[in-house]
């Protein structure tokens, strides 16, 4: 039997700690006592139209229902080792804001938060934006669809992603990453994915100075990019690019085909990848 709390104002230190079956509705956590912890150690947690002021609220949690609600800037470390999340219409603006976690659905969320989602396995986020530096850094089996993400180091030491119908304005995105896939999405930075594994870009345009350096496997199909110089330097490629690329240095292997190159740099004798210069790429991405 479920535990209902409904229009409370809880400031005590771990105020509901512990419960089988929470739910809360139109509550506040806020207040002098300052208190944490407060829906830690919970097996089933169900908040809606609720406010969380105060640190580390969601603890080694079971399940997890979030809706309608907003965890401020004070609310440090809102989800940490809770598993089955589901997350809907809510802020998180609080730094690390989730770590550790595991199988967390999130859609329509509004996140503020520098480190979110360090080390977590299984988040499928959908019709969301977000704001933070290392987001998702050594996540696993993520999917994401329509972010709009702004941010420093995004998506580092990522193993296993798929991310969709997004705009990434990053820098440093995707490094040591493995096993990614990134299509139709607009990705803006520098240093794009330095030192990836089985990195994959589909339909996507690709927007700043010396990206997908140091990589293995790397492949883009059908991508455009812009002001993108020194690329693929020391990379392990295969590409198909429909638009004027400025330039291209040391690809060590693989193949590169382009409409147009601004400046092709051979300097190192171990560079050994082909670049095809096919002027009927450029029609076929107009032509699309």
């Amino acid at each position: 039997m479920a535990v209902k709390i409904e229009n409370k104002t809880l400031d005590e230190e771990r105020a509901l700690y512990g419960l089988e079956y929470v739910q809360v509705e139109n509550c506040k956590f806020q207040g002098p006592a300052d208190g944490e912890s407060a829906l830690k150690e919970c097996g089933v947690v169900e908040a809606k139209d609720s406010y969380f002021d105060l640190r580390y609220p969601l603890w080694h949690d079971r399940v997890v229902t979030l809706e309608n609600c907003e965890l401020t800037e004070n609310c440090r470390a809102a989800l940490w080792y809770s598993q089955n999340i589901n997350i809907v219409n809510s802020k998180l603006h609080g730094i690390k804001a989730l770590r550790e976690c595991k199988n967390a659905v999130m859609r329509d969320c509004d996140i503020i938060s520098p480190e979110f989602g360090w080390s977590t396995s299984g988040i499928r986020l959908t019709d969301s934006k977000a704001v933070g530096e290392y987001f998702m850094m050594r996540a696993k089996n993520l999917a994401i669809r329509r972010l709009d993400f702004k941010g420093k180091y995004s998506f580092q030491y990522v193993d296993d992603a798929i991310i969709m119908d997004s705009t990434l304005h990053t820098k440093d995105a995707f490094w040591h990453s493995k096993n990614v896939t990134v299509e139709n999405c607009v990705v803006i930075g520098e240093y794009l994915g330095w030192y990836s594994k089985n990195l994959t870009f589909k339909n996507c345009t690709i927007i700043g100075t010396q990206p997908l350096c140091y990589c293995k496997n790397l492949k883009l199909i059908d991508c455009v990019m812009q002001d993108t110089d020194l690329s693929f330097e020391r990379s392990e490629v295969y590409a198909v690019l429909r638009g004027k690329i400025d330039s291209i240095k040391n690809p060590t292997k693989g193949v590169i085909k382009a409409p147009e190159v601004g400046q092709i740099i051979r300097d190192d004798p171990c560079a050994k990848g082909k670049i095809f210069i096919d002027p009927n790429l450029m029609r076929g991405y107009r032509n699309d």
